[in-house]
């Protein structure tokens, strides 16, 4: 066995063949986990040495490990990859898009250089096979093949394999390298191109691990692989600290026992983030560093990113930065400690903490780091206040059950772009910076689209638990703080329903109407309420009379010495529904926003994406109480589901408010209910889901497809009379430039309209035809051709459209005019 370090030069240099067994598993690597960050890595180091041309840096991307084939003949040296081929799978690929980018710009001898890392020279490879170094025998052969031999520039959506990891990594850093090079006729391109060739050939570094032919390559992997307690990125960043304290000639005895804080069990505790289990100090380790960098940073690059923080970006010694990770450390583990502490009356921070564990979100942590930095001295209404508007963002999407996936890049924007703000300039900034955000992802909601969600959700069924206590607890705090009383203990206190969740025997109402009424309101938030000690079930369920005397003994807490008082004689449904809009209003207090901020966004069909349930199909009209749906062939083939008024779905008299819950309880495992449920005419529920969401069912049965419906003048008027500004931008530069042409996201970039923009307009044009027009084709329309979605606007629409809006087509004649008569 003999063990080098070596770079890719000195890996593919040679002619040779890189074989992946057939026993090996296939091509799993993807963007968010390893191409991201890898090309991140590979960019960082090549902008370092574009700083500086003389700099020595490097990265290490990992071991490999291969074997000599035995009794080989010819002038082709070949080896078995024993470990590390999805490493060095990923690395052929970055480097043969790397190749393809550059032979388009002209530079052709810098792509020769990759290439002759890709691809042996014809004069060493037999007559009719590959030239590529790397040989996948298994399922990744055609793909791996197709990409890596495709002639640049490569249409990745034209590929065979078009689907496969493999292309789909190609494509990515393609794109990626393309982006980052820039301009080809800008005199910096070259320089850039240079620097990363360079850093692609003799910059990363592998331990390249060589056996002999003889050697137990399955004991060295397994040994390699070993199922020991794997290293977190704290034990790694330890490691890397105290090596780099030794070369600084440091103290390393003083400085582990005075400035080293993770080795307790307080940093070794695990705690879920995400779909991921990390240790305390990795995941503060990481929050640390977006703190100081204004970066989203996924867990699994924590340790690769501080190196590169430490060896590129620090600018200061590790003795002298690491007494200042213990300092924020310390303070983080404070915080922690307090917000776990019931009866502490928390401050504006720690109350943040509080809020994020119960709600299992650590976005807001990051931003509380970089507010504390040591020599920052930020007053404490200043950090309160971003504290405020920060909760306040998040909270409200909480509200509306918006996804949470785009606030951690937020977070950063808000740490990179104002983080040299002047302290009584930061609350105004950060506020503004936030209210600015107009997309379904990351936008602030405003008060009214937050009264019109909560007003009739059924809050105790579409969130979690502690989620609802959240809310009633800060309802209590509101409350308490008009008349100055301590917080409300956080004891875990239990939920209860005022109308009880079985009422039918003791609070029941006449008629099939009522029932559905009174069945809507159980789990609306003006019904919920906490308790300082749970009701036995019996007194739970009691009408009301008995039960406001439970209640009573409860009235400690301002949530129920309140609705008491405001409802004594009676609890109805009217009486829930003024109770929903105090609460509301509370909650509205408690997270304000901006004067004047109402919440808009550009993409208002991503928003309607984000959650979408069966009451919304009859809300919408486009799902009809009573309709019997069917499940989808199988052995659960007979089972029906009937559509109630309420939305909810009833099987074998259970209810459920999901058709996936449905579906589930009928197969008796996991099942997409969207797909598993079919109507009369034989659409499922998730085409019905389609058009309320404007997009193009797949497989729409004709039975069920609303006609085409040419544009006239007068319905196209009105059309044009109720659409919002970006829409009508969008159809007047179709209508007037571009008619009948086949357009994509990127046509649109010349109105300041970017790809996203683009699917999110059209998408709600289409399901605003779909529903106020009541016919198929929306002004611009969805085409498919050659395999892929376009825009198109035909002629006929576009003429009436310019009519309409009083447009004339650019650089030619309009018919329309000439019809007209105009001049």
């Amino acid at each position: 066995m003999e063990t080098n370090v070596r770079t890719p030069m000195q890996i593919f240099s040679l002619p040779q063949r890189l074989v992946v067994p057939l026993f090996q598993r296939p091509y799993v690597w993807d963007q968010e986990e390893q191409w991201a960050p890898l090309w991140s890595d590979i960019r960082r180091l090549t902008e370092v040495r574009l700083r500086d041309p003389f700099s020595s840096a490097t990265h290490f991307l990992g071991a490999v490990v291969v074997q000599a084939h035995d009794g080989q003949l010819g002038n082709m040296a070949s080896s078995n990859i024993i470990d590390g081929q999805q490493r060095l799978t990923t690395l052929q690929v970055l480097m043969d898009a790397a190749a393809s980018v550059l032979e388009s710009a002209g530079l052709d001898t810098l792509a020769g250089q990759l290439e002759s890392l890709t691809h042996n020279q014809a004069t060493f490879v037999p007559s009719g096979e590959s030239r590529l170094k790397i040989r996948h025998t298994n399922r990744d052969h055609a793909a791996f093949d197709e990409v890596m031999d495709a002639d640049p520039p490569v249409d990745h959506d034209e590929l065979k394999h078009a689907s496969s990891k493999i292309a789909r990594a190609h494509a990515y850093f393609t794109d990626a390298i393309g982006s980052w090079l820039g301009d080809a006729g800008h005199e910096a391109y070259s320089q850039r191109a240079n620097a990363l060739v360079a850093v692609l050939t003799s910059g990363l570094q592998l331990v390249a691990i060589n056996l002999t032919a003889t050697e137990n390559s399955q004991e060295i992997f397994e040994t390699l692989n070993a199922r020991g307690t794997p290293l977190t990125a704290a034990d790694l960043i330890k490691n890397f600290v105290f090596q780099r304290l030794a070369a600084e000639g440091a103290d390393t005895q003083r400085a582990y026992a005075d400035d080293w804080p993770f080795d307790t069990k307080f940093w070794e505790t695990e705690v879920s983030v995400g779909r991921y289990r990390v240790s305390r100090s990795s995941l503060f380790l990481n929050q640390w560093l977006t703190a100081r960098l204004g970066e989203e940073i996924s867990p699994q690059q924590t340790f690769t990113r501080f190196k590169a923080f430490v060896e590129h970006d620090a600018g200061q010694k590790m003795g002298d930065l690491l007494p200042t990770i213990k300092e924020q450390a310390d303070r983080y583990e404070a915080w922690t400690v307090a917000a776990d502490d019931k009866d502490r009356q928390l401050s504006t921070v720690e109350m943040s903490i509080y809020r994020m564990k119960a709600s299992e979100l650590e976005l807001l942590k990051p931003l509380l780091i970089w507010l504390h930095e040591p020599d920052r001295n930020l007053p404490s209404q200043v950090i309160d206040g971003v504290v405020t508007a920060a909760e306040s963002w998040i909270m409200r999407r909480m509200f509306l059950r918006l996804t949470t996936a785009d606030l951690g890049r937020v977070v950063a924007d808000v740490i990179r772009i104002h983080g040299e703000a002047p302290a009584v300039e930061l609350v105004d900034r950060v506020r503004g910076h936030l209210a600015r955000l107009n997309v379904s992802s990351n936008y602030w909601p405003g008060d009214d689209e937050i009264r019109t969600a909560l007003t009739e959700e059924a809050a105790y069924r579409r969130f979690k638990v502690a989620r609802v206590r959240l809310f009633l607890e800060a309802v209590e705090n509101e409350f308490r703080k008009e008349t100055n009383q301590p917080q409300v203990p956080r004891r875990g206190y239990p939920i209860e329903h005022v109308l009880p969740q079985k009422w039918q025997d003791h609070w029941p109402v006449d008629g099939l109407e009522a029932e559905i009424e009174r069945g809507a309101h159980v789990h609306r938030l003006g019904n919920l309420t906490l308790l300082t000690s749970s009701l036995n079930s019996k007194v739970s369920n009691s009408a009301w009379q008995a039960k406001r005397e439970a209640l009573r003994k409860h009235d400690t807490l301002l949530l129920n010495s309140r609705l008491l008082s405001e409802a004594a004689d009676a609890w109805t449904e009217e009486a829930i529904d003024g109770r929903s809009a105090q609460l509301i209003d509370v909650l509205l207090r408690v997270w304000p926003v901006p004067e004047g901020h109402t919440g808009q966004i550009v993409d208002p069909r991503d928003k309607s994406q984000d959650w979408v349930e069966v009451k919304d199909l009859v809300a919408a009209q486009l799902l009809e109480p009573g309709t019997v749906l069917t499940a989808r062939p199988g052995t659960w083939a007979a089972k029906q589901a009937l559509v109630r008024e309420d939305g909810m779905l009833e099987v074998d008299g259970q209810l459920f408010n999901s058709p996936s819950g449905a579906g589930r309880y009928v197969k008796g495992s996991v099942a997409n209910g969207w797909n598993f449920w079919r109507l009369p005419d034989g659409r499922r529920l998730v085409d019905v889901r389609a058009a309320f969401r404007g997009e193009k069912p797949r497989d729409l049965p004709r039975t069920a497809a609303l006609p085409r419906v040419e544009w006239n003048e007068e319905d196209l008027g009105d059309y044009a009379a109720s659409t919002a500004d970006l829409t009508l931008r969008l159809l007047d530069y179709v209508a007037s430039e571009r008619p009948d042409e086949l357009l994509t996201g990127p046509d649109f970039a010349v109105i300041g309209l970017s790809a996203e923009q683009v699917a999110g307009v059209t998408g709600a044009m289409a399901r605003k035809v779909y529903n106020d027009f009541e016919r198929s084709n929306p002004p611009v329309e969805f085409v498919e051709h050659d395999g892929r979605w376009h825009y198109r606007m035909t002629s006929q629409t576009a003429a009436v459209w310019r009519l309409v809006r009083s447009l004339k087509v650019v650089g030619a004649v309009d018919p329309a005019v000439i019809d007209s008569g105009e001049e």
